[in-house]
């Protein structure tokens, strides 16, 4: 069962459980193409999904009812792939040139690819359904998506959004996931305004200046930056300089044409720029960045955790002061069977000011916050063990 008891009218939505995986098995010979689906499971793993909605939750909802559907459908389509020691070049067994698994090993092709690609294809599939989910009943909206699977002794973290997934171990607290706002993407929001001018319509520059231009500046040699570069130079203003920046503001004001803070996640099909026609969805991506946590080879502790969490956490707490939480709530808690549970609740109150608990300059977040906190030890072994 995949639930995490969200009101249907909070933004943030969040889902988790046991995934399934069935054996695919090939039809007759004559037929490759024909595949069929045995009952028994094949493999099994565990997956936690969080969801931040704006817009309204619809979107936010929908990928959490949908989105694991879409991942174990897309892994059931890989499975033999997955359990073989290289995936082979072709699914069916057959083998067209003697050479493939030298083809496939120099390409450096492994598992974990596999799964990689499946995550990527599944965020596109639920993105498809929520996009013809939302239009058949005229809503609106969109959500961003971080999602962790375990699965044969590997974690995989899959983002696109901005929230935000760490490693949090006795002495090390690693990031597992980047955030992805305007200004992190711009080069490749830029570029694709540069491939398709049509996109801006004409009300929108694909250049990037430190501020927004006047009209005092036609004529003045000004910084600037445009897709292809990391540094800055200077160039003469043009009238056509003066539009609206295709990413206006800095750090958390940042704002794709305007509108969104965040340049992936689920949904936004239907959204526009104020008073045009203008849609956001091609600068949106729904493809998410995979990390790989291979927890065979860290030597896992017991409190060993990963931390999952919307933006409002991170809005408020630093990696690091989360990981002092982490550490001081867990060693005193050891027999405490809900303890993983408890420190996902201390951490929300961390961040509403309750608890006593420190957040950078004495922030409070007015956010709407889910976190996961997900005890590493038994999923190792690639067991069952929560």
């Amino acid at each position: 069962i995949i639930n995490a008891e969200k009101s249907e009218f909070n933004e943030d939505q969040a889902a988790c459980g046991k995934l399934c995986i069935r054996r695919c098995e090939f039809g007759p010979e004559e037929d490759p193409e024909w595949l069929t689906l045995c009952p028994e499971e094949f493999l099994t793993g565990h997956y936690w999904a969080l969801f931040d909605g704006h817009g309204g939750p619809a979107a936010a909802i929908l990928a959490a009812n949908t989105l694991h559907s879409c991942l174990r459908r897309q892994l059931e389509a890989i499975g033999e792939g997955m359990v073989a020691t290289q995936p082979p070049m072709h699914l069916s067994g057959r083998c067209v040139c003697p050479s493939d698994p030298q083809f496939v090993e120099e390409k450096g092709i492994r598992t974990e690819d596999l799964v990689i690609g499946a995550l990527e294809s599944a965020f596109q599939e639920c993105d498809e359904v929520i996009g013809r989910e939302l239009e058949a009943a005229g809503q609106v909206g969109g959500c961003t998506a971080l999602v962790a699977v375990s699965l044969k002794g590997k974690l995989y973290v899959a983002n696109a959004g901005d929230s935000r997934a760490i490693l949090v171990r006795r002495d090390e607290v690693r990031p597992l996931s980047s955030e992805f706002t305007p200004e992190s993407e711009r080069q490749r929001i830029q570029q694709l305004a540069f491939v398709y001018p049509e996109l801006l319509a004409d009300e929108f520059t694909r250049l990037e200046f430190p501020r927004r231009l006047k009209g005092d500046d036609l004529g003045q040699k000004v910084l600037f930056r445009d897709h292809y570069m990391s540094g800055w130079s200077y160039k003469c203003v043009e009238k056509s300089d003066l539009k609206y920046p295709l990413i206006h503001g800095q750090g958390r004001q940042a704002r794709l044409l305007g509108t969104l803070a965040v340049s992936r996640g689920l949904g936004d099909h239907q959204l526009r720029v104020l008073d045009t026609n203008i849609q956001l969805k091609p600068f949106l991506l729904s493809v998410p960045q995979v990390t790989v946590l291979d927890l065979d080879q860290l030597e896992l502790q017991e409190e060993d955790v990963v931390v999952m969490a919307t933006d409002g956490l991170w809005d408020v707490l630093s990696n690091e002061q989360v990981a002092r939480l982490v550490r001081s709530f867990l060693p005193g808690n050891r027999e405490d069977p809900h303890r993983f549970s408890e420190l996902a609740q201390m951490l929300i109150h961390s961040t509403q000011g309750k608890d006593g608990n420190p957040t950078e300059e004495g922030q409070v977040s007015y956010d709407d916050v889910s976190v996961f906190v997900i005890p590493l030890y038994n999923q190792s072994q690639g067991s069952s063990g929560h």
